[in-house]
């Protein structure tokens, strides 16, 4: 627990040379980092976690909305609070791949996800989009999803720049009951 800060070293035995920074330990981030939970290949039955999820219950999934052929699910390691993806049941990999009913509902849930984050928690603005490819960026290049990340002003501040941290204000259970409570009806 960061108790106070100084510009002083702080001493610590067998931590290496010190320096003039604290540190705030994010442990639960080493699961991305090593990939855990990442499909091990393309194919719907090679791990893919969008695949899986529908079959748990909102809670243990962190499900915030379901419709016909896409569901909204929180990520697990969020950019910022509230940080969702919007997510076709089928196991498509390119936006070009949906049917016109998918990309349709794809683009109605996404709505109803900006309304729900507006209510819920004042978001200011959005980023929204898609990665396609693991060129592109797509952590899950195998399964399409379009990222819902809620924004306000002077969210950007040193610990994702500098620190390379992100710091969220609540448990993604909470986050995922709040925003269910706040998602509109279709």
């Amino acid at each position: 627990m960061l108790i106070r800060m100084t510009s002083e070293p702080e001493l610590q035995d067998g931590v290496g040379e010190p320096d003039g920074f604290q540190r705030l330990w994010t442990p639960h981030r080493m699961a991305y980092i090593k990939g855990e939970n990442k499909p091990t290949g393309p194919g719907e039955d090679e791990g893919c976690p969008f695949c899986g999820i529908p079959a748990l219950s909102d809670e243990d999934g962190l499900v915030v909305a379901r419709g016909e052929r896409v569901y909204a699910v929180l990520n697990l390691y969020p950019y910022n609070g509230g940080h969702l993806m919007v997510v076709p049941y089928r196991h498509v990999a390119d936006y070009t791949g949906l049917d016109d009913a998918e990309t349709a509902e794809l683009g109605a849930l996404t709505k109803q996800a900006m309304t729900a984050l507006r209510a819920a928690s004042g978001a200011h603005g959005f980023n929204i989009g898609m990665n396609q490819g693991a060129a592109a960026g797509a952590g899950i290049a195998a399964h399409l999803h379009q990222h819902v990340v809620p924004r306000w002003g002077g969210d950007t501040n040193f610990m994702p720049v500098v620190g390379h941290t992100r710091v969220l204000p609540q448990l993604l259970a909470d986050t995922r009951k709040m925003l269910a409570e706040a998602w509109p009806a279709a």
